[in-house]
């Protein structure tokens, strides 16, 4: 299957390079021999899959016998596993491609750190804290806005590789928070305790990773439906869901004269699946994109619906974190001008991947996987979205007070422009996060 997906990973690298070798590793068990030949076999497969199928094979201009041959030096002298695999994750973060990327060997412990972020506009702030948590426990709000983790200070374009370090190479027993809280001219420092979870030896492997490992709750990825006047608002979670299920899930919005979709939060998923969407709204064949890679690949279209269309006004929902298909399917509503798009500038990870499966050993198996962008996705004005995101019509964020009340000022805009009417407060409570039980 062809993704648009960010794998809930909304990846954006800036000319400023974070390395993962930034953070302290945290002390564990030093490799014995086998373990460091799998390290240096893991690196050769990545190799491989890079020469063979990423998309560029001038690869950026990257030297890669040269970037792989210092890479393999490195982990000759790696201590622990976590150092090896942040070692071979870098290798791929140097391209400065949003869909290269390492997908780690599961391991037996689980992290829940009691809390969640999300960069908006130009900051970086807690969206969520678990109930019953270490987080909880010592003031750690919704709404406080993140200066520093363990040190290091966030912003939009690098918090991808904080989520991806904390929750897939370098897991922690604890972090370091330093936050200011709406109101408050202070900052405040928190260290806050994760819970760690030891699962059984065996493990199971799913290309499909999520940054929360299984504490994520299922329920999030429901597609949810609310009806205001006549207006229908539906979150869509992400694009990872079979393409012969749109039409049915169109059929909530044909008996409204409007329709808000909310993207946000949603990292992309099937290409079959935007393309099944973007149908329901045109009644002419429309090209969403052309593909750009080693081969001539056919472009993502929209084929005719013709009187099956959704004919009334519609409305994009994207935030920071809405990525891939996400942000094709909002560029192409602008482009057309078939819709207005609301909210933040999206992720800016837009291009197309394969993911490849590998394992390791014979008795004691290492699975692990290789995300590699196959295609770039020109959109029909000439211009990729890679590390720009689409820019709102109308940009409207929430600030770290409407987050810690539990405010949605863009919901109320959106219904606002289509003559409709909510509160903030009630707009807030549509889209509930859900914490997995212990």
């Amino acid at each position: 299957m062809k993704y648009l997906s960010t794998f809930r990973l909304p990846i954006i690298v800036s000319a400023v390079v974070v390395s993962l070798s930034f953070f302290q590793i945290v002390p564990g068990q030093e490799m014995d021999g086998i373990e460091r030949g799998r390290m240096k076999d893991m690196l050769k497969v990545v190799k491989d899959e890079v020469k063979k199928n990423y998309y560029d094979t001038n690869y950026h201009g990257i030297n890669l016998d040269e970037k792989f041959k210092v890479a393999e030096e490195k982990l000759a002298a790696a201590k622990t596993s976590s150092q090896a695999l942040a070692i071979i994750a870098q290798v791929l973060m140097d391209f400065n491609d949003s869909h290269l990327f390492l997908i780690p060997p599961s391991t037996n412990l689980a992290v829940e750190y009691g809390w969640r972020m999300s960069a908006i506009g130009d900051k970086v702030y807690v969206t969520h804290v678990k109930p019953g948590s270490d987080a909880e426990a010592k003031g750690l709000k919704p709404g406080d806005q993140i200066l520093s983790i363990g040190g290091f200070k966030p912003n939009k374009k690098e918090l991808w590789k904080i989520k991806y370090y904390y929750n897939q190479i370098g897991k922690r027993t604890s972090l370091v928070l330093n936050v200011l809280s709406p109101g408050e001219d202070a900052p405040k420092i928190f260290d806050i305790k994760s819970q760690i979870k030891t699962l059984p030896r065996a493990i199971s492997f799913s290309s499909y990773f999520r940054l929360f490992d299984n504490f994520y709750d299922e329920e999030n990825d429901k597609h949810r439906f609310w009806s205001y006047g006549n207006t229908l608002i539906w979150r869509m979670p992400s694009f990872e869901f079979d393409p012969s299920t749109v039409d049915g899930l169109m059929e909530r919005a044909r008996n409204s004269q409007n329709l808000i979709l909310d993207l946000r939060g949603n990292g992309g998923g099937y290409v079959k699946t935007l393309e099944a969407l973007a149908s329901n709204f045109f009644d002419k064949d429309v090209k969403i994109a052309d593909l750009k890679g080693r081969k001539v690949m056919d472009p993502i279209l929209a084929k005719a619906r013709g009187k099956a269309k959704f004919g009334g006004r519609v409305i994009v929902l994207v935030d920071s974190e809405s990525g891939s298909a996400a942000e094709i399917f909002a560029r192409v509503m602008q482009i057309e001008q078939r819709g207005k798009v609301l909210g933040d500038v999206s992720a800016g990870a837009v291009m197309q991947s394969i993911s490849r499966d590998f394992q390791l050993g014979t008795q004691s198996v290492v699975p692990f996987a290789v995300s590699v962008t196959n295609a770039d996705v020109i959109m029909t004005d000439g211009k990729s979205l890679e590390h720009t995101g689409v820019i709102p019509d109308e940009t409207v964020i929430p600030t770290g007070a409407d987050l810690a009340a539990t405010r949605d000022p863009v919901i109320v805009r959106a219904l606002e422009m289509l003559g409709g009417k909510i509160t903030p407060e009630e707009a807030g409570k549509l889209v509930k996060y859900y914490w997995k039980k212990d």
